[in-house]
């Protein structure tokens, strides 16, 4: 039996780099992980693999569309398939074994197998017990499902499924318009899928900037992309490998035919075979593990930490807590501002987002004001055919300081991390605009933007 200072069980995200971190502070640290490599959902079924396809295929439509216009000329690429997921999982396996290199550099064990919490002090995996003061549960989620709808990973399919499809589906029944299924689905429908998505309510991506929103669904339309919105699944059913998806919009039922069904409608905590409720740890209405500002649960020495707690499911605020709660094992003060925690859809173009949107600064009554720049203004844009975005900024009426910020246009997710690091410093609009920007790039929207915040900008 090894005693360690802190035992994390969960080696995606939040769990691996809450582990370095405690080893970086000099605790003793071990990671418990039952897959055959590190790197949880995001490293192995999730977010890499997904932006591997979705580059891919980006490429491709490149290669298809725009090429000829910039003077490339020649015949067109086939899609070989099976060497798109070669190289999908030759990016898998570059990131999974560069996270192994990490825990052997920092010396951190990695128990292999699932965990069991046998007491507060406890961690039990397979026939094998580890003592430790402290525990750290960061075991992520799984997709969720609907009534009716039986997931087999082959014809109905989860995220993980619609990664490792065989062939290209001829046509695919998207259900649910959040990232998973827009990022997917516009990877099989560059690829000559025909993609039809359905989504329970009026628009895409829930939450979200409602101008953005519809701006990207507009966009995705005409890449091909069908949507049936207002419209609830009733069941699928698989017969010969062909499926049929029932639902219903109002009072009308209707039913469309497709060789794949991607299953999109969100992820719950996975918490299987983990023993934390069996010991009296305390779950929230949503049956998520209940923490405190300090991510401790109920049962002391116990902290949780990711997917498996509230917050949105990002592997980036699933980082940011790992790191925090390993301060505060240590005895050191551990922060989050969890009002800083960017979102980015990896579709083309590119959207992201942080702080408040127009729509829940309205329903606050704080008073606001917008500046607002579209890229047919940006050089750089135009010059790549990505033109058709904005940038949105949105400032304390009185203050100008920077409430949110919602963009849709090329390299949106790298261009937020302006506005993260400017609302985390308090910063304005005229903080922004007055700083010089580099020309031609993407950036110089978001400075135009926080002009528009003042006097205007200059190139609208």
């Amino acid at each position: 039996m090894s005693n360690y200072d802190v035992i994390v069980i969960g080696g995606g995200p939040g769990g691996y780099v809450c582990a370095i971190r405690c080893a970086q502070l000099g605790l003793k640290t071990a990671v418990v992980e039952g897959r055959e490599a590190l790197g949880g959902t995001c490293l192995n079924i999730g977010c890499i693999p997904s932006k591997a396809l979705l580059h891919a295929s980006h490429s491709y439509h490149e290669a298809t569309h725009n090429f000829t216009q910039m003077g490339l000329m020649g015949k067109a690429p086939s899609v070989d398939f099976s060497k798109m997921k070669e190289y999908k999982d030759n990016v898998v396996a570059q990131n999974t074994s560069g996270v192994e290199f990490l825990m052997k550099k920092n010396k951190i064990d990695w128990i292999k197998g699932w965990a069991t919490i046998s007491d507060k002090n406890t961690v039990s995996v397979g026939a094998d017990s580890y003592t430790t003061n402290n525990i750290v549960i960061a075991t992520g989620s799984e997709p969720a499902s609907l009534p009716n709808i039986e997931i087999d990973e082959k014809i109905v399919v989860s995220s993980t499924g619609a990664l490792e499809f065989s062939k290209i589906p001829k046509k695919m029944v998207v259900i649910g318009a959040g990232v998973i299924g827009l990022e997917l689905g516009s990877v099989y429908a560059r690829l000559g899928t025909e993609v039809t998505v359905i989504e329970y309510l009026k628009n895409i991506t829930p939450g979200m900037d409602g101008e953005v929103s519809k701006t990207l669904q507009r966009l995705l339309k005409r890449q091909g992309l069908k949507f049936i919105m207002g419209a609830a699944v009733q069941s699928t059913k698989v017969n010969r490998n062909k499926a049929k998806v029932t639902y219903k919009k109002g009072d009308e039922e209707a039913v469309l035919d497709a060789d794949a069904v991607l299953v999109a409608t969100g992820r719950k905590p996975f918490m299987d075979g983990l023993g934390f409720t069996d010991l009296g740890g305390n779950l929230t209405e949503r049956g998520q593990i209940a923490t405190d500002n300090h991510w401790r649960t109920n049962i002391e020495g116990i902290y949780a930490i990711g997917d498996v707690i509230e917050g949105p499911m990002l592997a980036h605020k699933a980082e940011d807590e790992g790191m925090a709660v390993a301060d505060v094992i240590k005895g050191n003060h551990g922060h989050v501002n969890y009002d800083v925690i960017p979102g980015v859809i990896y579709t083309t173009p590119e959207v992201a987002s942080v702080g408040k949107t127009e729509e829940e600064l309205k329903a606050a009554g704080v008073d606001y004001k917008v500046g607002k720049f579209s890229f047919k203004g940006n050089g750089r844009a135009k010059a790549i055919f990505q033109a058709d975005g904005f940038v949105k900024m949105i400032v304390d009426a009185k203050t100008d300081r920077i409430l949110g910020c919602h963009l849709i246009g090329p390299a949106a997710g790298d261009m937020i991390h302006e506005i993260c690091v400017a609302m985390e410093f308090g910063a304005s609009a005229q903080d922004i605009a007055l700083t010089c920007h580099a020309h031609p790039t993407y950036s110089e929207a978001m400075r135009e933007a926080a002009l528009a915040c003042g006097d205007g900008a200059i190139h609208a």
